[in-house]
């Protein structure tokens, strides 16, 4: 018997739902900052068995009254996990407000599917915090199972694969099963340069740049990457690159380092910044950078 399903990720900024991906994955699917809205859409990564394959779905932070048409696309992507999942991992920590917006509390109500309450940092919660915590939740919706582990330490993680993995229903490989993400080379590129902007900016610039691929070619010894960085105002642009150039240098010395990691190989990367006043209200940008259908 083969079983498999959909496993969907959800929760508040900043909770651990990327690390926690990554490490159920095994692959480093996501990127990881510590910085809220790191993630910014829904990327499914695959894990495969003999005679199972587990579709996880990391998806971008629950966002309260968003105040731009990208953060709107943001919680999109996460209301979109209700139509498909088999389970549901809700995820939250010690500093996480006992709350979330009421739409995601009504159709968490309506599900059919089982939700497991995944409480991170475990150390740094106190027995009497992660009570109050348990019991707020599960008085809030009906929670088959909690959690407590520390992603970051890897703690409670297998454990927590053990049981998912006993609660998949019967099914096929929805994809095959020598792959293991929805998402291509060219997202991973763009992914990995934005995670060294969030690292290296600071304030406004991180939330301000999207990174869009122009060029992506192997050969047997180099990959060459092309990569555009476009900001939201003018005043941004002077600070992406720096003093004579220096911010973009260390970028891209940061990135490209990230980038052979990953890719396994020599990488040449090129740098450029481009301003789109009010990109990330702009429908037809979202829409062509993935935000919408």
């Amino acid at each position: 018997m083969h079983r498999s399903g959909f496993v969907n990720i959800i929760g508040r900024p900043n909770v651990g739902k990327s690390t926690l991906t990554n490490l159920l994955l095994g692959e480093k699917m996501s990127i990881v900052t510590r910085k809220p809205q790191t993630t910014r859409h829904r990327i499914l990564g695959i894990l495969n068995g003999k005679d199972y394959q587990i579709v996880f779905s990391d998806t971008p932070g629950i966002i309260d009254n968003p105040s731009y048409g990208m953060q709107k696309a943001l919680n999109t992507f996460a209301i979109s996990t209700f139509e498909d999942a088999d389970l549901f991992l809700l995820m939250t920590d010690h500093l996480d407000p006992l709350a979330i917006p009421e739409e995601f509390a009504n159709r968490f109500a309506n599900v059919e599917a089982k939700v497991a309450l995944v409480i991170n940092k475990s150390d740094m919660i106190k027995e009497e915090r992660y009570e109050e915590i348990k019991n707020w939740w599960t008085k809030q919706l009906e929670i088959s199972e909690v959690f407590l582990i520390s992603a970051s330490e890897k703690r409670g993680v297998e454990e927590l694969l053990t049981w998912i993995t006993g609660q998949l229903p019967e099914g096929p490989e929805y994809f095959p099963k020598d792959q293991f993400t929805d998402r291509p080379e060219r997202f991973f590129a763009s992914e990995m340069i934005r995670e060294q902007i969030l690292k290296l900016y600071h304030q406004e610039i991180p939330y301000s740049c999207e990174v869009i691929v122009t060029e992506f070619k192997e050969s047997d010894k180099l990959l060459r990457i092309e990569a555009t960085i476009f900001v939201n105002r003018k005043a941004h642009k002077p600070i992406i690159l720096g003093k004579a150039g220096k911010a973009i240098k260390r970028l891209g010395i940061q990135s490209r380092a990230t980038l052979e990691s990953f890719f396994g190989t020599k990488v040449y990367l090129g740098l450029y910044v481009k301003v789109k006043e009010n990109w990330r209200d702009d429908e037809s940008l979202l829409r062509q950078w993935g935000y919408k259908a």
